[in-house]
């Protein structure tokens, strides 16, 4: 009780911090971050290496319920639009919480799933709110920026999504 207590204020913490750092704020038609993550099959994967493709960057937790609503959706239009070069990278911002990988586990979505075990990455995505979703056109720039889940989403993400594929 008092470790869940103890990780919800953290959490909570964490949110307000972030919010407070606006200075470090994403923002459209720059460049996103780059970084280095640890994938759930335990592989580092770097944004970098999909330059070239429409990126996704879903930022997640285990607690959230709409992001377990939505990543298998996700999951869904990552199938269908992987062949035309969309990507799809879900981001864990728990650390090493191990809740966090028994609900990747369950969820079972093809995509990478990646952990931000030092929270730098949510701090440079300044992130405000769970989920909280990025889309990266093919020279890496940010495109879009989606804030919360509810259902419907999906066709704004699948509607910015084809108009950069479309591009070259």
């Amino acid at each position: 009780m008092i470790r869940k207590f103890l990780t919800i204020t953290g959490l909570v913490a964490m949110t307000l911090y972030w919010s407070s750092t606006s200075a470090l704020a994403v923002e459209l038609q720059q460049s996103a971050p780059d970084f280095t993550l640890k994938s759930l099959g335990g592989e580092n994967l770097r944004l970098e290496e999909y330059r070239g493709k429409v990126v996704l960057i879903n930022f997640w937790a285990s607690w959230c319920g709409p992001c377990r609503q939505e990543m298998p959706i996700l999951d869904q239009i990552r199938q269908r639009y992987q062949g035309a070069g969309f990507e799809v990278l879900g981001v864990n911002v728990e650390g090493k919480d191990p809740k966090a990988r028994k609900v990747a586990e369950r969820l079972n979505v093809s995509f990478p799933l990646l952990f931000d075990e030092s929270q730098q990455v949510s701090e440079n995505y300044d992130l405000q709110g769970m989920p909280f979703s990025v889309l990266i056109d093919r020279n890496g720039q940010i495109m879009y920026i989606h804030k919360g889940y509810k259902p419907g989403d999906e066709k704004i993400y699948i509607n910015h999504m084809k108009k950069l594929l479309r591009r070259s």
